[in-house]
């Protein structure tokens, strides 16, 4: 009688939930680089699921955050002195997206307010980093702003504020592209579901990237052998200059 009491009580729990629930999936759950590889597109899709599992007739609005490993960076600033460009100034985050790319069905501002927008990190404008040591916020905005428009350049930095499609108010897809330059690790596909400009589901899906054939044989090779690894790297390069040399001897 007890445990039927329990359930019922979870029952009405459940049925009582007024939120939605997110079912992500994508194309890719492992993106294999290898020699040759020129870049892929992730295909990121679901639904937007209502109380009990039933599709919800409520309008929604659809953020994909897709995040690649983060890592410490260094920047340097370049500055012209005496007609050289040289270094100068530096800065360090601790911590930096490798890949960063969002997509919505609309502008975020017309989604979320910025304070929202910052905890989620809905675009490049909001990316968290973590900068070392005390710094003055105009030079951080300024080595922030250097980073974001160098990935963008490298196109590591991604931003589509119509790139979600839905359908039906409750099916979404997304096309987020990754370039031949992306590093090795675990991407996270992260989903939320928005209405009234607060985000009521979020739901991660997780992309492995790594490395496969030669190019994974010699980065195995750089870590678990690294002596080994540096002797013939040293000799190969000592043996292609001793070759080159004596070509254009003969020439």
């Amino acid at each position: 009688m007890k445990r039927l009491a329990l359930l019922f009580v979870a029952f009405l729990a459940l049925t009582a939930q007024r939120d939605p629930v997110l079912v992500p999936e994508v194309s890719q759950h492992r993106v294999e680089l290898q020699q040759g590889f020129t870049g892929t597109t992730l295909l990121l899709f679901g639904a937007v699921l209502g109380p009990g599992g039933v599709q919800s007739g409520d309008p929604y609005d659809v953020v994909v955050v897709l995040r690649g490993p983060s890592q410490p960076i260094r920047l340097r600033e370049k500055q012209q002195v005496g007609g050289v460009w040289m270094n100068a100034d530096a800065l360090d985050f601790r911590s930096a997206p490798s890949y960063f790319a969002v997509a919505s069905n609309r502008p975020i501002d017309q989604i979320v307010d910025d304070r929202t927008a910052a905890i989620f990190e809905f675009g490049t404008d909001f990316i968290q980093l973590s900068p070392s040591g005390t710094i003055d916020p105009e030079e951080q905005a300024r080595f922030r702003d250097g980073l974001v428009d160098l990935r963008q350049r490298q196109g590591l930095y991604l931003q589509d504020f119509a790139g979600v499609e839905l359908r039906e108010g409750v099916l979404y897809q997304a096309r987020i592209a990754l370039p031949s330059n992306v590093q090795v690790g675990t991407y996270t596909a992260e989903t939320f579901a928005i209405s009234n400009g607060r985000v009521v589901a979020s739901a991660i899906a997780e992309v492995e990237v790594e490395k496969v054939g030669f190019g994974r044989f010699v980065e195995f090779a750089s870590l678990d052998w690294s002596f080994f690894y540096g002797l013939i790297a040293i000799s190969l390069s000592v043996g292609m200059g001793w070759i080159a040399g004596r070509l254009f001897a003969l020439i």
